[in-house]
């Protein structure tokens, strides 16, 4: 059953080529997928969803939208997160988000059986990003994959009875969670209007979610009619307060950054927002200071001993890149990205005795995440600096395979089944590319 499910997983890479080749970036990091886990856990539990088949993923754009394409994920744009004000807002937009699935509106959108093909591929290109729900992951600035284009042609544009029915099930969902309902308003009035602007002048939200004078009307009283003993919640708008901090950190300018922190704030979320800004510059000693005094004041965060390990290796500082990795591994070892931080911190050493680790800690990765062509990338490096031909090869040509290029991944995955066993685990991986790219390349012809 495994073989078959992988063959089938490698076709539809191929079936995916054009999406993959227009894709837009993915954002990974691990404090902000961490804070979208926790914020959303109670929304999903309350939505009768589970959390740990949920996945919500950060597209790089600069518009403020959210959508749906399948049942297990929910993609929110950077350009919304960095315009809400507070966690409740947040998920506010998952809950929404959420009511959709639960509603049956993405099937009802696409019918059946289009439907069934959509949530497959969707479900392949996002397998390396799908994360349980508390789970904590790495880089804000690192790509994982992509979707397509600015899912211009697949975003949902939902019916305004399914945008009245999402809206009271969501308001329901907070409700039950404990969140206040009042930011589901919030949140819409920062579109009101929109209906009045040609369509494209309008926010993609607005396209795809319609609005109304009378919609806001009926949210309005969906939630004065909800009993709710929701109130904020200081630990959560903390971790969203973070989580923003960091995303703005990455994309905004580095001088918008440091005007915006104090150099008198000396809290954890400051300090983080400025040795990032710095690292970008880039202004690698100060850098590497303030990135040092905030993991002093926070050693047991993960997160931070991540974030340190990646502006040591970024500038070249190796082995106290591998000790903080390794600080980071330890508070949480079933992360991929801090595993796959490791292993290339490890490689980056050049230290013979640091390969045999630094594969360890790739594959480990690769355990979780198979479907990140960089993570294959350096995997099938460090197989190579050990002299195993095969391995690279196999690694070599599923990272190939993943950027949608069968040229490429064919050769390497034939070398790869000739030399490794018949039947065992990395022959079959091989063997998947070489049908997968035999039936794609054989159509072109």
């Amino acid at each position: 059953m495994r073989r078959m499910v992988r063959r089938a997983c490698a076709a539809l890479i191929i079936g995916l080529m054009p999406v993959i080749a227009q894709a837009q970036t993915i954002l990974r990091d691990p404090d902000i997928e961490y804070t979208l886990g926790r914020l959303a856990r109670p929304i999903f539990e309350a939505a009768g969803l589970s959390p740990s088949r949920m996945n919500i993923l950060i597209i790089a754009d600069d518009s403020p939208n959210a959508f749906v394409l399948d049942n297990s994920h929910i993609f929110i744009h950077s350009g919304l997160i960095l315009r809400l004000d507070s966690a409740a807002e947040l998920q506010a937009v998952i809950a929404h988000e959420a009511a959709h699935i639960t509603g049956g509106h993405i099937v009802q959108r696409y019918g059946q059986v289009d439907m069934a093909t959509r949530t497959a591929a969707l479900g392949l290109l996002l397998s390396g990003a799908a994360l349980a729900a508390g789970a904590e992951p790495s880089g804000a600035a690192g790509m994982a994959m992509g979707v397509a284009g600015s899912a211009q042609g697949v975003l949902l544009g939902h019916t305004r009875a399914q945008e009245a029915s999402a809206d009271q099930a969501g308001i329901r969902f907070m409700a039950n969670a404990g969140v206040p309902p009042q930011a589901m308003v919030d949140v819409l009035d920062m579109f009101r209007g929109q209906e009045v602007l040609s369509s494209a002048r309008q926010d993609p939200y607005a396209r795809t979610h319609p609005l109304s004078r009378d919609r806001l009307r009926a949210l309005q009283g969906f939630v004065a009619a909800t009993p709710n003993n929701g109130q904020p919640d200081a630990s959560a708008d903390y971790w969203y307060a973070r989580a923003r901090g960091k995303l703005e950190a990455f994309i905004r300018p580095p001088s918008f950054t440091l005007r915006r922190v104090k150099a008198s704030d000396t809290s954890d979320i400051a300090l983080m927002r400025r040795a990032v800004a710095l690292h970008r510059l880039p202004d690698r000693d100060q850098a590497i200071s303030t990135i040092n005094k905030l993991v002093s004041i926070r050693p047991d965060d993960p997160f931070y001993a991540e974030l340190q390990g990646q502006i040591l290796l970024e500038n070249r500082e190796f082995d106290s890149a591998v000790r903080a990795y390794q600080r980071a591994a330890q508070k949480a070892p079933r992360n991929a990205q801090i595993q796959a931080g490791l292993g290339r911190a490890l490689l980056a050493t050049g230290t013979a005795s640091n390969l045999n680790p630094a594969i360890k800690a790739l594959e480990s990765a690769r355990a979780r995440d198979s479907y990140d062509p960089k993570l294959l990338r350096h995997l099938a490096g460090a197989y190579a600096k050990a002299g195993n031909e095969a391995m690279a090869a196999l690694n070599a040509s599923e990272a190939h395979l993943l950027r949608g290029d069968c040229a490429a991944a064919l050769p390497q995955a034939q070398r790869a089944s000739a030399s490794l066993g018949h039947g065992t685990v990395g022959w079959n991986r091989a063997q998947d590319v070489v049908d997968a790219c035999e039936g794609a390349l054989g159509k072109k012809r």
